[in-house]
């Protein structure tokens, strides 16, 4: 593997382990709201406030809205999408916990990333489905499985 690949891996590890803190923070947000609609909302308005200063710092041109006209319809999906995530996490991490959400949030994107590849959906290459790939796919929902044996009310073995 090149330094390159490494480091772009080591990046992502570092960006999934910031998740399981914005799960925590927004449900007690919603809770402290009165209601997790509300922790998302204002979850956004923090994260638009944030990307502002750094746009300014990047000198990020305005963006070309003119091209949008063009764009296909689905680009919208992702602002849909972020307000189904960051919800279902306030209201659904403080019953499953932390690694419990986290395992199953993995087990949910890794499924929908094996369709998406298959077919080159949303914009990105398509990259066929192979046994190695669903057996690792396997692996991850078996690792879903043994995070989740206590939570749905699986004794472990009594120890002597």
């Amino acid at each position: 593997m090149q330094t390159n690949s490494l480091f772009l891996i080591l990046a992502a590890i570092i960006t999934g382990a910031v998740v399981p803190f914005q799960a925590g923070a927004n449900a007690v947000l919603g809770r402290s709201l009165g209601h997790p609609l509300w922790g998302t909302a204002v979850s956004l308005c923090v994260s638009f406030a944030c990307i502002l200063p750094v746009m300014a710092l990047a000198r990020v041109e305005a963006p070309t809205l003119s091209n949008l006209a063009q764009a296909p319809r689905w680009v919208w999906i992702g602002g849909v999408v972020g307000v189904v995530y960051i919800t279902g996490a306030l209201m659904l991490a403080p019953k499953l916990g932390a690694a419990g959400f986290i395992t199953a949030v993995i087990a949910g994107q890794m499924l929908a990333s094996i369709i998406i590849d298959q077919w080159g959906l949303v914009g990105l290459p398509r990259k066929p489905v192979s046994w190695s790939r669903l057996a690792g796919l396997g692996l991850i929902f078996l690792g879903l499985v043994v995070m989740q044996v206590q939570a749905v009310g699986v004794k472990p073995p009594a120890s002597s």
